[in-house]
């Protein structure tokens, strides 16, 4: 369906487990959805988990493409509505606020012409750092905009805010930016 193709990247964090669940819930919504892991993503998180819940293939490396011979940086930002990282590492925030292009998803916000959605997830001390702030601010001065992290207990059993928003609560966010 037109109007409704969200590309959902995935990066490294214990976060991506909560990105299964983000992903069923906006299939059975009705989105279309493409996955982009980042090698640290695998890490975490498999990729037939994401290809049985989009049945799409899951893209990952920038010079294997699997779709869009002319790359898939391309291919895949031109069929995009909405961008969505979740969650997006500290790693990740720099990479984009800096214009950084080294990997697959990296590539494709630096394509994409629809609007990005970022749940940021990572322990709470680096939430807070100057750095890690100073890229958010600048992403949200470049148009990207934030699901805000949430607080409670960290898997690095720190007690702070920098969970990842509830799959459900991204969900809810997605469906003001894009309705179905």
């Amino acid at each position: 369906m037109p109007g409704n193709e969200i590309l959902l990247g995935i990066t490294g964090g214990i976060a991506a487990y909560k990105s299964a669940d983000l992903a069923s819930k906006l299939m059975q919504a009705g989105y279309q959805i493409t996955v982009v892991m980042t090698e640290a993503a695998e890490k975490f998180i498999g990729a037939t988990t994401f290809e049985a819940l989009s049945g799409r293939v899951v893209h990952s490396g920038m010079f294997n493409p699997q779709e869009h011979f002319q790359g898939e940086h391309i291919g895949l930002a031109r069929r995009a509505d909405l961008m969505v990282i979740a969650p997006a590492s500290a790693d990740y925030l720099a990479k984009v606020a800096h214009g950084f292009a080294d990997d697959l998803l990296s590539t494709l916000a630096l394509t994409v012409t629809s609007p990005i959605l970022m749940a940021p997830a990572m322990n709470c001390d680096m939430w807070v750092k100057t750095s890690v702030q100073r890229n958010v601010q600048q992403l949200r001065e470049d148009g990207v905009m934030f699901v805000e992290p949430g607080s409670g207990w960290l898997s690095c059993g720190q007690i702070g805010v920098g969970r990842m928003a509830e799959p459900a609560e991204i969900q809810q966010r997605i469906g003001k930016i894009l309705p179905v």
